[in-house]
């Protein structure tokens, strides 16, 4: 049987599910083999089972305050291929997964397992990784302007790697933290990634020996160097760029006296294209870097992003009539929105996909195919799914439950099927700044329940699931 999740974390976290299936998914991942079962595919039926298992246990006409609220599925088996396929495509580089990203509890239970490190950019994120009992020495804290009281908790819990791109850093460091071991943040190209952080961050090619004599002036370790080439990349020539500045600073610094031993490369990686990233990555760190030099990196989205399902609930629909073609078109409203876990529609330029799950006509909808089908999330569009309307597709437009008018999901999307109110959509590809930044507006909750499945032996053998 396939083994899932049956640990139950906290209430304020997670519940998890139990689910039985008539296949066994033996991977050998971890020997360097791309599958020997098709994980994705076990992933998306295990899924699809806790999805329809949940909202089955609602019911619409009699439950409590809460219980309709969206909800995630989570499957950590889906982490644990990305680690491996990281392993296999990456092989010098160490993970130090950005927390910021979707600090769920159960990703960096798993990840720290695994053996990663963790990159922590506030004083919150350093505590709850070191609650799970990580060594100080796995954690960099990757925030190139610290807030003082921030510095003092780090200095105080023996979290010595830290960035810095400017003289007031060296400065605040000196005083709060002169043991640590400071990774110089430079400056990158990127342009062609989804959020731009040059723009904040980075010490200019043109900075970086004034930076490293003051730091040597005031007797502090400058240990490697740092780089981001922006959340999302998508141009690998980014890369080989950083890595060439890197190596000049590492000379620079050597001519000054001191012994660079990491390069950070940062984050950036997005799995749609990250066999091509990694190819030119390791190419350009074997051509620049000999093999004592110790190289670490900052993924976020690159681990979490698919591994999260959100499932919404429709609460209300609007009716919009065109009378004289005869067409009625709908206005939906959800239970979460732009406010909520559709954060990443703002903050990170993302345009979530709506997916019936369940309709009145249709109770489960969910697509258990890896591919992409036309009819939005239905098996086969031969069952007839086209029938209700003839064949025409009904437009739709999709809302959160906010009172405010920019709180809106999809401003068109089609279907062939009727959805109505307590109907239940899903969003694939939701696991990557999302309930990270999920807020209270309107006093709307901003703790939604995840519940986990594993389609990996490993993974769950890790968790012990």
């Amino acid at each position: 049987m396939a083994p899932s999740a049956s640990h139950t974390i906290t209430q304020q976290y997670a519940t998890s599910v139990k689910t039985n299936y008539s296949f066994n998914p033996v991977s050998d991942l971890e020997n360097g083999a791309e599958r020997s079962h098709d994980g994705g595919k076990v992933g998306k039926e295990m899924i699809g089972a806790a999805l329809q298992k949940h909202i089955q246990s609602v019911d619409p006409h009699n439950c409590e305050v809460g219980e309709e609220d969206a909800f995630f599925v989570a499957d950590v088996g889906d982490v644990y291929r990305q680690h491996m396929r990281w392993k296999k495509h990456l092989k010098r580089v160490t993970p130090h997964y950005a927390v910021k990203c979707n600090p769920d509890p159960m990703v960096l239970r798993l990840l720290a397992a695994l053996g990663s490190g963790f990159d922590c950019a506030s004083k919150a994120e350093i505590e709850q990784v070191l609650t799970m009992g990580i060594d100080p020495a796995r954690i960099i804290y990757a925030q190139p302007c610290k807030t003082k009281s921030y510095l003092r908790y780090t200095a105080k819990q023996g979290v010595k790697q830290m960035t810095f791109d400017n003289t007031d850093e060296l400065y605040k460091v000196k005083e709060i933290a002169p043991d640590a071991e400071l990774f110089l943040r430079i400056l990158t190209d990127d342009s062609a990634s989804l959020c731009r952080l040059s723009q904040k961050f980075g010490a200019s090619m043109e900075n970086t020996q004034e930076l490293l004599a003051l730091a040597k002036k005031l007797d502090l370790n400058v240990a490697g160097v740092a780089f981001h080439v922006g959340s999302g990349a998508s141009d690998p020539a980014a890369f080989l760029k950083a890595v060439s500045d890197a190596r000049t600073v590492f000379d620079q610094a050597a001519d000054l006296g001191f012994t660079l031993h990491t390069l950070d490369v940062g984050g950036g990686f997005v799995s749609e294209t990250f066999e091509d990233m990694a190819a030119v990555l390791s190419g350009a760190l074997d051509e620049y870097f000999p093999p004592h030099i110790r190289i670490i990196a900052e993924p976020g989205r690159y681990y979490t992003s698919s591994a999260f399902t959100l499932a919404c609930n429709v609460i209300a629909r609007r009716t919009v009539e065109d009378k004289d073609l005869g067409i009625k078109n709908y206005m939906l409203y959800m239970n979460d929105g732009v406010y909520g876990n559709f954060s990443s529609i703002m903050f990170d330029h993302q345009h979530p996909v709506p997916q019936i799950l369940s309709s009145k006509r249709r109770p489960d909808g969910f697509n258990y195919s890896t591919e992409s089908l036309l009819d939005s999330g239905y098996t086969s569009a031969e069952e007839g799914v086209t029938e209700s309307n003839g064949g025409r597709m009904i437009d739709y437009s999709i809302w959160g439950p906010t009172c405010d008018g920019i709180d809106c999901i999809a401003e068109k999307w089609a279907s062939t099927e009727t959805v109505d109110v307590g109907d239940w959509l899903y969003f694939e590809d939701m696991g990557a700044y999302t309930k990270c930044s999920a807020t209270r507006f309107n006093g709307f909750t901003d703790k939604h329940e995840t519940i986990y499945v594993s389609s990996e032996p490993g993974a769950s053998a890790l968790l012990g699931f």
